[in-house]
């Protein structure tokens, strides 16, 4: 059955609705947090449901498979009766060099980091062409800017996704749809979790991972959700073709090691 939305209809998300893919934990989970709590009506398009609390619509969504992607979008706006805001959250994770994986991991990262992120949005942009304040925001990473050691694949994925994002605002800048990005840095979520898990020495893990980002520490989910908000909000109606990193100073920030 599914959930009835919660939460207040006040807010510069007031009367919008909002599809979340991924949004079931980690980002994903806060940002359709954060976009309820500020008045928009949020479905969240995953393998999996989120939390009984979230409050959001909740379709059993696998964005490798387009025919799963045109049913979820169809539900969702024939519950809603159109989308003003996508985000394009759902993704997977990719360990090691160039020789390290092999053709079948490279092509299903790439079906649900690159190909899903089209699937949905062309989907999507029928509705999004009917909206006033229509918005695309892609969770892209600071893989695509910044060369990280063994992350060939992710990196390879994100990479698309940031050149996805340009090459999408300057298509439907005419049509009135904002399309950008946000890159976070390490992130403290579900999937950072696991590869923390899994290291021969967890806390040297972390600790090398907090110490490479300038603010000393992992950036948090909700810090994400809310550069996805400003991006999505239609307070951010000039913004369109850029990517926001959220990295604790990563990408631009060169600062001497503490006690040096």
């Amino acid at each position: 059955m599914l959930s009835e939305q919660k939460g207040p209809v006040l807010g510069e998300f007031g009367g919008l609705v909002a599809v979340v893919t991924g949004g079931s934990s980690g980002i994903g989970l806060a940002t359709a947090q954060l976009l309820l709590s500020r008045g928009a009506r949020v479905a969240v398009l995953d393998l999996s449901p989120p939390p009984e609390d979230v409050g959001a619509l909740y379709v059993a969504t696998n964005v490798s498979d387009d025919a799963s992607v045109r049913s979820a979008i169809e539900k969702v706006t024939s519950e809603f009766d159109g989308i003003d805001i996508l985000v394009n959250n759902a993704g997977i994770g990719a360990i090691g060099t160039v020789e390290d994986n092999a053709d079948l991991e490279w092509l299903s990262v790439f079906e649900v980091n690159v190909f899903g992120m089209v699937r949905v949005s062309r989907a999507a942009l029928p509705h999004l062409r009917k909206s006033t304040a229509a918005a695309i925001v892609n969770t892209c990473s600071i893989a695509a800017t910044a060369g990280l050691p063994n992350r060939a694949l992710y990196s390879a994925s994100k990479g698309a996704v940031l050149s996805l994002t340009l090459a999408m605002a300057a298509d439907y800048a005419r049509d009135g749809i904002r399309v950008t990005a946000v890159n976070p840095g390490t992130a403290d979520t579900p999937w950072v979790a696991r590869l923390l898990d899994a290291a021969a020495e967890p806390a040297a893990e972390r600790a090398a991972l907090e110490a490479r980002q300038p603010i000393g520490r992992l950036v948090s989910a909700q810090e994400v959700a809310g550069a996805i908000a400003y991006l999505a909000s239609p307070l951010s109606g000039a913004t369109t073709g850029t990517a926001l990193a959220v990295d604790g100073g990563m990408a631009g920030l060169r600062v001497r090691p503490i006690g040096t």
